[in-house]
């Protein structure tokens, strides 16, 4: 089992509502083909979901004002669920979307509960499940924002994958922001403990799921239950499909606790 999750930042530019990368999103589905293992993807919701998503503070309190928010991010990251649902079809997989809205609930912001036989189901027959970063029913506030992480952490539980993928728009993870720093370094590995060594700084542009130092705790846990788990920059061609295949590429691997 393979499980890839695209960047929300690299299929869309985040800074702009609803802007997708279209020929990013065409070669990233197309290096998803022809990897000879079950093969799981979940992506980011990237501007189709963080800007909206602030604007109507869909991880606030309870309100009614949420629910037309709600159902507007809702509309707009299916609709690049679908552009990615295109892309893996033009590949040639046989790809089938799970709306997060549909197979989980969060109460206060934590997961209550999720639905994984669909996934195993789909498997089994031969399909390439995809889900994605998605408002949901929340029992304490209504809805909230679930996120891809959380997605990929429940996925990696049920199936403990050999290969986990994280697309992002750098070469990995770097002692500090490497877009603004010229002297930060790429860490070749990271663990817990290397945590502390790490400035994260804010997160760049709009963001509801907790910035990168989130990300990365999560993707420790999701390490725990993988044998292998690695960021690479998924704006280089061929650099995910080089993963997914074990093959020594330019990333960060992320050493979790077994």
């Amino acid at each position: 089992m393979l499980l890839v999750k695209l960047g929300g930042s690299v299929l869309t530019d985040k800074a702009r509502l609803r802007t997708p990368r279209k020929t990013a999103i065409l070669r990233l589905t197309k290096e998803l083909a022809g990897l000879g293992d079950d093969l799981i993807v979940v992506h980011g919701a990237g501007s189709f979901g963080h800007v909206l998503a602030r604007r109507y503070r869909l991880n606030g309190v309870a309100s009614p004002s949420k629910a037309k928010g709600a159902a507007i991010v809702q509309r707009d990251v299916r609709a690049l669920d679908d552009l990615v649902v295109g892309g893996l079809l033009k590949a040639g997989l046989a790809p089938v979307a799970l709306p997060p809205s549909a197979i989980l609930s969060l109460d206060d912001g934590r997961l209550a509960s999720f639905e994984v036989s669909p996934f195993e189901d789909y498997v089994r027959q031969g399909f390439t499940p995809v889900t994605f970063g998605d408002v949901v029913r929340d029992r304490t506030r209504g809805v909230a924002v679930c996120s891809g992480d959380v997605l990929m952490l429940e996925i990696a539980k049920a199936f403990r994958p050999r290969c986990v993928v994280f697309a992002a728009d750098v070469d990995g993870l770097f002692t500090s922001d490497p877009k603004k720093r010229g002297d930060a370094r790429l860490l070749l590995s990271v663990a817990e403990a290397d945590l502390p060594l790490i400035d994260f700084g804010p997160a760049k542009g709009p963001d509801v799921t907790g910035g990168i130092e989130a990300k990365v705790r999560r993707m420790l846990e999701i390490a725990s239950h993988a044998d292998e788990c690695i960021i690479v920059n998924g704006n280089v061609k061929n650099r995910v499909r080089d993963a997914l295949r074990g093959r020594i590429v330019v990333g960060t691997r992320v050493v979790g606790g077994h």
